[in-house]
Parts: C-alpha cells; structure tokens; sequence
C-alpha cells in the first residue's frame, strides 16, 4: 500500500500493550496508526487533525477507560459532519453494552482477548461500509442538488427553510400550489435532506391510475387474485418501504381507495389484493394537491379523516407571479441545464429579455418557463436571446414545449403533414394543447369537459410530450 493511499486507524485504548500490539499489527498491514489512551485524547487528536483536512478511516476503541469511555467516544464521533466507522472493544462481560452500542451507531465489536485475524477481517470489512457510505453521502448531496429551490425571493427563502426544519421529521406533509410550481421539487426536497435519504423515493400520481386498478397498484397484488395477475406483484407502499412515498395530485384519489389508503398510513401495513398476509411497512407521507381539499371534504368528495391524516404539516408553494424575482434566476439555470444535456455551452440572456419573461403572468408556472427558455434556445443565434426570440414563443402560444417523441412538431400546419398518421398525430396533439392551455393546465378540468378518463389524458399527454 502506498503512502499516499495508506488509511488512517485510530486505536483508543488505556492499556498500552494492547495499544502497542495494534499498532504493529496494522502498520505491518500498510495503514497508518494513530493513537490514544482514553477518548477525550482520541477526540482531541481528530479534532486537531481534521483542521488539515486528515481523518481516521476507521476508529478502534476500548469501552471502558478513565475520561471518556469508549460509548462517550462513539457518541461524539457520531456528532461530525463525516464520522467515521466505530470498532468497539469489549470485555466478555462487556458484550451486551457493545450490542447496545451498535445499535447506538457502532460499526462493530471485537471481543478480548483479540485474535489478530479478525481483527484484521473487522478492520477491512468497516473500510469497506466507510467507503460505501461516503459515496452514498456523495450521491446524496449530488441527488438534492438537483431538486434544490431555485430563487431569491423572500417567499422561497421562506419556503426553504419550512423545509428544513420539517426535513427530519415522520410527519406527514401535504404540498399545495398551482401546476407548476414545483411540488414535486419540494417533495423530493423534504426526502433528499431528511433521515431518509438513503431510501426510496416512490412517486404515484393518483389521477393517473384507473380507479379500478388503485388498489393494486398501491398495495400490489399476488398472482391469480384478478384477471391479468399472472404473478406477485410489489405495491407502491412496500417499494417505498424505508423511504418517502408521495401522492401526487392526491385530490383525484377516487373515495373507494381513500379509506383503504388512511388505515394503510394509520397501521402502517399493508394487504396486498388477494392475500390476507399483512405485511408491515416503514414510511413517511408526503402528498401534493392543485385543489382545495378543504372544499372537497365540504362537498363529500374527500374525506375528512384523511385529509387530517394528510395534512399534519401544510407546505404552500407560491405561484410564479408573486415571486418575479425568481424568474431571472430561473431563467438562467434552465438555461444551464440545456446546455448540459447537450453538450454544449449556455446562451447568454438579456436584461431586456429578463424584463420581458419577469413581466409575464405564468398561468403554467416554473414548468411554462422552463419550457419558453428551451424553445428560445432554439431559435438563439451566436448572440444569445434576446426579445425576438422569446416573443416568438411566447407569441406563438407554445407555453407546453415539444417533446422529441412527438411525431411532429406543435408549430407546424397538420395540413402539411407529409403522412395521413402524422396528420392525426399532430392534430390531436395539438387539440390536447389547446384545451389545456385553455384549462391552465388543469388536467382534471379538461377530462370533465371532454368527457374522458383521466388517465388517458396523462397517457396522451405522454405521448405527445406535453407534461
């Protein structure tokens, strides 16, 4: 092992033959040792090294020493930042407080007198999990940062720190706001920086299940339980077990499903269809509406127990239009974002342009000017966007941006179309625009006037790369 890549041991202990063993035995392995006789000097010495930027990979400690005992050690060491994993050494009598301790946060124990073998077998197996978790805490950061909030104005500074101070926290947290705001952002916000991170984030949109089909698609299924269930099948419950599970558009939920969804949250278990087996689960609720649910349970379209159940911690995310500071930011880090997935660099953005798109209303929100930018982009020149280009979009209507999976794009004339499909592809694509532009985006809205299900407008919204 080179110097350079040599990891750093820290052996605590009071008795210094054992201290004087382990230090042979793991420098002969190629690590390098520090170490102390009790843990105030232990902590002292990570507390002096961490300054330039040294930290033990992995830290083996006695229980029981004068000061501060191995458990008050792991304690402290757990507080930092990036601690590192813990090997407990204990007597035989010390074995059910070193079981205690793991459960504390203790990576290990190793019991006295010490075979040099496991120890070395313990030593390698803590540096492996070190390493694991720090590339989780890598992927962490890198996964938050790009849900992160966007903006500047004091009603998202706000919001941020909502958000922080209900991260860490199993309550359950119903999102508010208009299409667009961000919602899920939020959500995945409140995931990203809790205690929770390192588990699943399972996303159901409730409008766009069939009601007949809920159920299963919530609480799985085993096979042969209905026509079409031709094997066990995990349900969105179980798969966010350990994690975060977020209802979208939760005031579609048809009210069938809604009393089997509260004692599911309530109990914390679940019934998958067909079975009679539950089976337990560990997650927090978080939930997001456009509607006012508090109208819905007046009109006995919701009810009220889970709309309490839902509602322990209101977020509400302002629309656009209150907070034009926001827009330039935003403006700016979409458009980073394109140049990213394509390679290539930024356009730059005129202040007039920033007037022109801070100026506007946003019926569709962030999502309508995410995709304003991306169609501005476009028709950028060598000389970045300035007014021409953004009042062609905007002037053209295009508030829902094409999709590359559309067969053509929303601009042209289906009359021109060079196929009879791509005639009816276009023109129903752009029919479905239309009328949900006219909605402002309310989904629900544009099934009840077109007589459809919701859920095959989310299909072809799919299709036709308009969500």
């Amino acid at each position: 092992m080179s110097s350079k890549a040599r990891k750093i041991i820290l052996v605590v202990d009071d008795d210094s033959d054992i201290r004087l063993t382990l230090e042979m035995l793991l420098q002969y392995q190629g690590f390098e040792v520090w170490t102390a006789k009790d843990g105030a000097e232990a902590l002292a010495r990570v507390e002096t090294e961490s300054r330039a930027g040294r930290a033990p990979a992995v830290v083996l400690t006695d229980l029981k020493m004068p000061r501060m005992t191995g458990l008050e050690l792991l304690d402290a060491l757990r507080l930092r930042e990036q601690p590192p994993p813990v090997i407990l050494i204990s007597g035989h009598g010390d074995v059910p407080i070193a079981v205690d301790a793991m459960q504390r946060g203790a990576d290990n124990f190793l019991e006295k007198p010490l075979d040099e073998a496991r120890v070395l077998v313990t030593v390698r197996k803590s540096l492996r999990e070190g390493e694991l978790e720090r590339e989780n805490r890598h992927l962490r950061r890198r996964l938050s940062g790009r849900h992160e909030l966007i903006g500047v104005s004091p009603a998202l500074r706000a919001l941020d720190e909502q958000i922080q101070q209900v991260a860490d926290s199993e309550a359950s947290v119903l999102v508010t706001g208009e299409n667009g705001v961000g919602k899920e952002v939020v959500a995945r916000n409140l995931h990203y920086r809790g205690r929770r991170a390192s588990g699943p984030f399972i996303t159901v949109n409730c409008a766009a299940i069939p009601a007949e089909l809920v159920e299963s698609e919530l609480f799985g299924h085993v096979k042969g339980s209905f026509t079409g269930a031709h094997e066990d099948r995990l349900g969105h419950f179980e798969a966010a077990d350990g994690g975060t599970l977020f209802l979208d558009e939760i005031g579609d939920m048809p009210l069938a499903a809604q009393s089997k969804v509260l004692r599911a949250i309530e109990s914390r278990e679940v019934v998958r269809v067909g079975s009679s087996e539950s089976r337990p689960v560990d997650i927090r609720i978080v939930s997001a509406t456009n509607a006012d649910l508090g109208a819905a349970v007046e009109a006995k379209a919701f009810r009220m127990d889970l709309y309490y159940r839902l509602n322990v911690v209101p977020l509400h995310v302002p629309p656009l239009r209150e907070r034009p500071a926001d827009v330039g930011v935003l403006a700016r880090h979409f458009l980073a974002q394109q140049a990213e997935r394509s390679g290539r660099a930024a356009p730059s953005i005129t202040e007039g342009a920033l007037e022109r798109l801070a100026a506007e209303p946003w019926p569709g929100n962030v999502r309508q000017l995410r995709n304003v930018l991306e169609g501005a982009a476009v028709f950028a020149d060598s000389d970045g966007i300035d007014l021409p280009e953004i009042d062609q979009v905007l002037g053209a209507g295009r508030s829902l941006a094409p999709s590359p999976r559309a067969h053509a794009s929303l601009g042209e004339d289906p009359l021109e179309a060079p196929s009879f499909e791509e005639f009816k592809n276009l023109s129903e694509a752009q029919f479905f625009r239309y009328r949900l532009e006219r909605n402002e985006g309310n989904v629900k809205r544009t099934a009840e006037e077109l007589g459809m299900q919701r859920s095959h407008i989310y299909k072809k919204l799919e299709r036709y790369g308009l969500r």
